[in-house]
């Protein structure tokens, strides 16, 4: 017996005339016996197609689909996209989308062997809780095998498995629709056979909701079942240099630094140069005068952004306390009372976590069991490890290394520039979760840190597009620099940017624990794949276009860079990000003001340009130190005293205020330790001087260089010696290195 698929015929008995479509007239499926078989067949060009049973053997189940010699004749200028050869194809394939025919998939699980009962109910009530399959649901707890689900549900859906390593797909195919479409949908174009597609699905419950899209492009289709992972690896094989090509510039290029001319800021700069230079020489006095006071104005700008900061921080910290009272009182307020409606949890979501990777050598010894602490269901979590196509190191590590089923990687195909906004990119059309978030290869992740991320979006409002976790590092013990460092983040995630939040500012966010509404940040176009600073900028489009940012109570540790060269290298990234990012979104400044409002604005400004023009001017504010301490200094008996204790009282302020908001930020019992170290910030900031001078080289000479952060030398056992006191171990100096702060020997570069 065999089926064959009859498009001009008129319709099987029973069936539908409303079924036919605007393609013409709906194929449908009538039974050939052996005579027909032997009877002479038409060519493929005829609008009959043969599904013929290979040999009547229960155990195979293959339908093999024969193309009869075609008559000789002209090859044609474009040949059609038709089937070569027999291909094997499953059996039973419907003619149109699969439908669902009769039990529903646990109950046949369970008919035929392969489910216990308690596992069903047990699977059945995670899903009322879960975004999330029922067969994904029973193969991530081992309540049933991938092979038993499979075949139910190619049973359910009439749409018996297909193999994509076997079956090439024709890319024509995927054009017609777009790679970053069959990704979207899940379906992969497989081949054309006179007006019929072979379409391959990994969601075959949701596919009669894409497939008018994929028949407007494809015209009338056939569909087969494959996995999800199937679907991505094929496309990758097929289109992975296009959407490489597409990941460089998702970003809208008036949002974008891809068209940044080098060569012009290299002009503008040395014309800036010069002339300072000759205003130095001609009348240094006033030279100096207008140096201190650009440096006089932004560092006004940024006491008041970090003044109220502060006082926001203040208020939070009073409510959480007033909070914490009432509870352990026992008394209600009207923010703590909440509607029954309020209180039904919606279904958790399924995440998608990015990591970009490059040159990590020891993937499997560290990464991967850090992120198998996490306590999200594993059918909820989609972890993504992007690599880049000449990264040897790491395909050879990972070549070997066996992943969780909830874990994968994708090779990124070579571009223009290699970046991790590129490789994001990339990998966000591969990504499966609703949400979206970035880990770094260095990271060690609160294990409920997705659980509270996934409640923080359920609560938030519908504009709140993202949520930031704050950073810590696992080797803060390590020399003064990383005791330095772990200050300044904990003022800045745990201080300062929860400030800007309650100010309602545009917040630069991090480059590590984000997490992303996915329709918000595909609206956005994603990373702009050539700033170095990504994490920043895509935090001010966020503003722009109307969403917000929000700061969640979780923490992700990494290593802290606790070398002098590596620190300047990876500061100076930083520096040259912030200045890529200001000038973009400064091209139209009328523009952006009525995007921002003038708060934002403000905010905006005071923060970029501040931040670079202290560091790159800090020299001249230490020069006011040594004239308050009688020091031989320029404008010594030329500075008014009213004007002179002005600049006294604002120096004071400002420490004032940065010592308030690193106290209070670091106001935790473990991180009380830091304390007696802030005092020797004063000396820890200079450093960044000379990281912004590189920043600026850099802007001119490789303005999307990615200049990589080693890490990797200090392993996150050194978590457990923060809070005992006790001091790291120092690592084994190399052959030929030497100390670059005194603690640990920084290794030769």
């Amino acid at each position: 017996m065999s089926l064959v698929v009859d498009h001009h015929g008129p319709p099987a008995t029973g069936e539908n005339p409303s079924r036919r479509g605007r393609h013409g007239a709906a194929p449908h499926l009538r039974l050939l016996t052996e005579d027909d078989l032997a009877a002479p067949q038409p060519t493929l060009g005829t609008p009959r197609l043969h599904l013929g049973l290979a040999k009547d053997d229960a155990a195979a189940r293959t339908m093999v689909l024969r193309a009869p010699p075609r008559e000789a004749a002209a090859a044609p200028a474009h040949p059609p996209l038709t089937a070569p050869a027999p291909v094997a194809l499953p059996p039973s394939l419907p003619a149109a989308a699969p439908g669902r025919r009769g039990l529903p998939l646990g109950e046949r699980l369970l008919r035929r062997g392969a489910l216990a009962p308690g596992h069903l109910v047990r699977a059945l009530a995670l899903q009322t809780r879960e975004d999330s399959r029922l067969g994904e649901i029973l193969v991530a707890h081992r309540f049933a095998s991938e092979e038993a689900v499979r075949d139910a549900l190619a049973e359910q859906w009439r749409a018996e498995p297909l193999d994509l390593e076997t079956i090439h797909p024709d890319p024509r195919l995927v054009d017609r629709v777009g790679a970053e479409r069959c990704l979207a949908l899940g379906v992969v174009p497989v081949r054309r056979v006179g007006s019929v597609t072979l379409v391959a699905t990994a969601r075959p419950e949701t596919f009669h909701a894409c497939r008018s899209e994929v028949e407007a492009a494809l015209g009338p289709v056939v569909a087969a079942l494959v996995a999800e992972r199937a679907v991505g690896d094929a496309i990758r094989r097929l289109r992975g240099g296009a959407l490489a090509e597409a990941a460089e510039a998702r970003t809208p290029a008036r949002l974008s630094c891809r068209d940044w001319k080098g060569r012009n800021t290299a002009a503008l700069t040395l014309a800036a140069l010069l002339a300072l230079a000759a205003a130095a020489v001609a009348t240094p006095i006033t030279t100096l005068w207008a140096l201190t006071a650009v440096v006089m104005a932004t560092l006004a700008a940024t006491a008041a952004l970090k003044g109220f900061a502060l006082g926001e921080l203040v208020r939070q910290v009073r409510a959480e306390r007033r909070a914490v009272r009432a509870a352990q009182s026992g008394e209600a307020t009207a923010s703590t009372l909440v509607e029954p409606s309020a209180a039904v949890e919606p279904r958790l979501p399924r995440i998608s976590m990015l990591v970009a990777l490059f040159e990590e050598a020891g993937i499997a010894d560290a990464l991967i069991p850090r992120l198998e602490r996490l306590r999200y269901p594993r059918e909820l979590t989609d972890i993504v490890l992007l690599v880049e196509e000449g990264d040897h190191v790491t395909r050879a590590a990972l070549a070997v290394t066996r992943l969780p089923r909830h874990m994968r990687w994708v090779t990124v195909p070579p571009g223009t520039v290699m970046t991790k906004p590129r490789a994001l990119n990339y990998g966000l059309g591969f990504a499966r979760g609703e949400i979206v978030g970035i880990w770094d290869a260095e990271d060690a992740p609160d294990p409920d840190q997705l659980h509270v991320v996934a409640a923080g979006f359920a609560r938030a409002a519908p504009h709140v597009a993202c949520l930031q976790g704050a950073l810590d590092f696992y080797n803060a013990r390590t020399n003064w620099l990383s005791r330095c460092f772990t200050l300044e983040y904990g003022t800045w995630f745990r201080g300062f940017l929860p400030g800007l939040q309650g100010l309602d500012l545009p917040i630069p966010l991090g480059g590590t624990t984000l997490f992303f509404r996915r329709a918000a940040l595909e609206t956005l176009g994603g990373w702009d794949a050539h700033n170095v600073t990504e994490d920043a900028d895509l935090g001010i489009r966020l503003y722009r276009a109307g969403f917000r940012t929000e700061i969640v109570q979780t923490t992700t540790r990494e290593e802290a860079t606790c070398r002098l060269m590596p620190w300047v290298r990876q500061r100076s990234r930083w520096l040259k990000g912030y200045a890529i990012t200001w000038a973009v979104h400064m091209r139209r400044p009328v523009r952006l003001w009525q995007e921002m409002g003038p708060r934002g604005f403000l905010g905006f400004n005071a923060l970029f340009v501040g931040t670079l023009v202290q560091f790159v001017l800090t020299p001249v504010m230490l020069s006011f130190w040594l004239l308050s301490l009688g020091a031989i200094h320029p404008l010594a008996g030329q500075v008014p005293p009213l004007l002179g204790w002005a600049c006294l009282a604002l120096f004071a302020g400002t420490e004032a205020i940065s010592l308030a908001l690193t106290l209070i930020a670091n106001r935790a019992r473990e991180r009380r330790w830091l304390w007696w170290w802030i005092p020797t910030m004063q000396a820890y900031f200079p450093l960044a001087t000379l990281a912004a001078y590189k920043g600026l080289w850099e802007l001119i000479s490789r303005p999307f260089w990615w200049d990589k952060t080693e890490h990797g030398l200090h392993g996150e056992e050194e978590t457990a010696l923060q809070d005992s006191g006790e001091p790291t171990p120092r690592a084994p100096a190399r052959a030929g290195s030497a100390s670059a702060v005194g603690v640990v020997p920084a290794a030769a570069e």
